[in-house]
């Protein structure tokens, strides 16, 4: 494994639901120290590592968010099966027969969600979606036996995918749990790699927030501390080269990073926008153009902080986003890392300020 697949396995195998990264929180610091001149972070758990250029503004800001979709203990019922709460979005289709550790004090207990044999499905069973709220989770114990006091789960412990990071059979392909949004992770210290020798007309604040899958909380505590002149978020774009329509998508694996059109809490910065688009073609980067009108991202919360931020969404598409495994190429990640490396070198106090002149 070279350093940025070392890299993504920790980050995408540590354990963090929202309000509970501290893990992936400590890997980051861990990262950004070398890269930066220092680390601050805010209340709420988001961090940042802040590197002076040869000028210390624009203060332009990169970003990904380090909580993962995932589940919490709700109650323990008399026979010792756990209900749970989904914590982010989740397809209940995706959730049934799965393994799951949940982290308690004691360390983690590994479970399955349970689910009818077939065998003995109604009708009227087969063609329901589950709701997660429904489901349990079974860690092999019996009416008897005391779950809290044996195993340490409680109330309020969370719960993940029981998921390893796999370079697959084409070594290009990677699968994984909580790459949304810990390939963003790994992007902004790569990115931050990239400028330890390499000279900047600003100053780069490469940041890692917190609970983004549960209404963009840490962008806006995070943005306050980080007063950035300029964001690019990175979050994955959702590839749709997958069956009944695989040739008929542009946002597929090997298509490039995806720059987002809009989502549903925020139009980019149109004059960035087409900025970084010029870049791209200027460097010969592969890229493509998404929306996506039923979620957002961190930058819903930070173009709007203060007197407003330029904010851009940059990032490569992922296929099966909030499941126990997703998959990404390797090419669409460098060429993300490229891409943004690229824009922060021009991104001067000249060229900042003409995205929001009249």
């Amino acid at each position: 494994m070279d350093k940025t697949e070392q890299l993504l396995r920790e980050l995408t195998e540590a354990n963090g639901i929202s309000g509970h990264e501290l893990d992936v929180r400590r890997i980051m610091a861990r990262e950004l120290k070398p890269l930066t001149n220092r680390v601050e972070h805010d209340k709420l758990g988001s961090v940042m590592g802040v590197k002076r250029g040869t000028a210390d503004n624009p203060r332009v800001m990169v970003v990904g968010h380090m909580d993962e979709v995932g589940f919490m203990v709700r109650e323990i019922n008399p026979d010792g099966y756990i209900k749970f709460l989904p914590i982010g979005g989740w397809w209940g289709h995706v959730a049934l027969g799965q393994r799951m550790k949940i982290l308690t004090s004691k360390g983690p207990v590994l479970g399955v969600v349970g689910s009818k044999p077939p065998h003995i499905l109604t009708p009227a069973e087969r063609e329901k979606v589950i709701d997660p709220k429904e489901m349990f989770i079974d860690v092999g114990v019996g009416p008897k036996f005391d779950v809290k006091k044996k195993l340490g789960i409680k109330p309020g412990d969370p719960i993940v995918p029981d998921s390893k990071f796999t370079i697959l059979g084409n070594p290009g392909m990677y699968m994984a749990k909580a790459f949304d949004n810990r390939m963003a992770c790994a992007v902004v210290v790569d990115v931050l790699r990239n400028f330890k020798a390499t000279k900047h007309p600003n100053t780069i604040l490469g940041a890692a927030s917190v609970q983004e899958e549960v209404g963009l909380r840490g962008a806006q505590t995070l943005s306050h501390i980080a007063d950035p002149d300029l964001c690019i978020v990175v979050d994955t774009g959702i590839a749709l080269d997958v069956p009944p329509e695989t040739t008929k998508k542009t946002e597929r694996l090997g298509g490039g990073p995806s720059i987002l059109l809009l989502d549903f809490h925020m139009i980019p910065n149109t004059r960035l926008r087409d900025f970084i688009v010029q870049t791209a073609e200027q460097k010969k980067i592969p890229y493509h153009f998404s929306t996506m009108t039923g979620g957002s991202t961190d930058g819903g919360r930070i173009h709007i902080s203060r007197a407003g931020v330029p904010t851009i969404v940059v990032g490569p598409p992922v296929r099966y986003v909030h499941s126990h495994n997703a998959i990404m190429n390797r090419a669409d990640y460098d060429n993300t890392v490229k891409l943004i490396t690229e824009v922060i070198k021009k991104l001067d106090k000249k060229t900042v300020d003409s995205f929001t002149s009249l």
